[in-house]
């Protein structure tokens, strides 16, 4: 990320100054508005810009807290868990060099059913655990197992099917239904997952392992997880974990159950297209509904308890600020400069005829890259008064978001944390799988929503 901003401030004062050079000031004329060279539009955009940074994350805290005690409640009532137990049985399947039992598959288990929950500040933690113990029962060490790739490639590809930040976003923004991402972002997200799970089990047969597997010498790896340098602002990677460990999830549910979930989840998606916005104003109220009740019904002193959770939600909106700050001022500069608008122009006739508007390809390359940063971009985009939260390319760039995972970030951080030098076939299948969910969130933003 450091590159990308740095580049982005730098492109924008060069095209300013040229400007500038070239600027002939216009005659004045009696009662009538001055008219700022370019290099004074640009530092009163950043001063602007800086400005509603702020008041945009304090708009979030109200929303970010009721989302936060929601998922508190969920959590505390053992929603995680249930989760958990129910996809065991697929994800012995998916990975077989990993032994049933072994504290590797709880803790993935435990990594997907956080990020399906959208509890980011749980997943993250739960994935270095989860590497680690990968790390232990790998035979080259210093060299992804195939495990492993499979691990980052569904975790690249973002399993969220409760994009609660983003819902967050858009209210905050103005949105007259927030919640309209939940059917894209759940095609989307089903697309992408599938994508990278075919992906890494196909390039792992091009990407050939050391030709020695000898597990002598091979000392396992146990770190403190990493601080998020450049992680999604709405995550704490080294937040405490949730009171639920691998033990908890040992006894798994029948087969069978695990087939009607995920089939219940699959059949979701011509549902979504064919009510989605019938469906969508449903979704905060029923979500609030469903979660309070399954809190009650679990015996949670469920205000107690979403109070608790929602006691984070100011500290998510405060510690967001820096990353709006930078993020925002940054895109500001590159439209006072003209650079964003000479690229809309040149680019725009080209991405706008397969359904992505110019305003949402920056999101689209800076998805990958940066967490922090392609929040930031979608907050500048839905704050647009010329796009807003509820135009076409407010609803894709919040479903790029909800449905695609910093895939750079994740491999740093997860390989970072057990030494992982040689990655093998790890980035294509997380490309691969962004890709994926590129053009599937493209294809069911149009099909819901068209291009208005």
């Amino acid at each position: 990320m450091n590159a990308i901003f740095f580049a982005i401030v730098v492109i924008a004062f060069a095209v300013t100054g040229w400007r500038e050079i070239r600027w002939i000031p216009p005659a004045p004329v009696a009662g009538g508005t001055e008219i700022l060279s370019p290099m004074a539009m640009l530092a009163k955009g950043m001063i602007d810009q800086a400005s509603a940074s702020v008041t945009l994350a304090i708009g979030l805290i109200g929303v970010m807290a009721l989302f936060l005690g929601l998922m508190k409640v969920a959590e505390a009532g053992g929603l995680l868990v249930i989760i958990a137990r129910t996809i065991r049985p697929l994800m012995t399947r998916l990975f077989p060099d990993v032994p049933p039992d072994h504290p590797a598959m709880g803790a993935m288990i435990l990594n997907f059913s956080a990020n399906v929950l959208g509890l980011g500040n749980a997943a993250t933690p739960f994935g270095i655990r989860a590497m680690q113990e990968l790390d232990r029962i790998n035979p080259h060490p210093g060299t992804a197992s195939n495990a492993m790739v499979l691990f980052l490639a569904i975790n690249t590809s973002s399993i969220t099917l409760l994009p609660t930040g983003v819902i967050a976003l858009r209210a905050a923004a103005g949105s007259v239904d927030p919640a309209a991402i939940v059917p894209t972002t759940l095609f989307a997200t089903i697309c992408s997952t599938a994508v990278a799970i075919f992906a890494a089990k196909l390039y792992q047969r091009f990407s050939a392992l050391p030709a020695t597997a000898d597990m002598a010498g091979h000392t396992p790896i146990t770190r403190d997880a990493p601080s998020a340098g450049d992680s999604d602002p709405a995550q704490d990677p080294v937040a405490e974990l949730p009171a639920v460990s691998a033990s908890d999830i040992a006894a798994a549910y029948p087969t069978w159950v695990s087939v009607v979930v995920l089939g219940s989840i699959v059949a979701l998606v011509p549902v979504t297209i064919l009510w989605g916005r019938a469906i969508s104003p449903w979704i905060i109220p029923g979500l609030m509904v469903a979660l309070l009740a399954f809190g009650w019904a679990r015996r949670v002193p469920v205000y107690e308890a979403f109070v608790e959770g929602a006691k984070d939600g100011f500290n998510v909106a405060i510690r967001i600020i820096p990353y709006l700050i930078a993020i925002l001022v940054a895109i500001a500069m590159l439209r006072a400069s003209g650079t964003l608008e000479m690229f809309v122009r040149a680019v725009g006739p080209f991405t706008g005829a397969v359904g992505l508007p110019a305003e949402a390809l920056p999101m689209a390359l800076l998805r990958p890259l940066s967490g922090s940063g392609a929040y930031g971009l979608l907050a500048s985009v839905i704050n647009d008064p010329n796009v807003g939260p509820d135009s076409y390319a407010g609803i894709l760039v919040s479903t790029l978001q909800g449905s695609t995972e910093t895939t750079f970030y994740v491999l740093a951080v997860y390989f970072g944390a057990v030494q992982i030098r040689r990655v093998r076939h790890a980035l294509a299948a997380g490309l691969t799988a962004d890709l994926a969910g590129i053009a599937a969130a493209v294809g069911i933003c149009l099909a819901l929503y068209g291009t208005r």
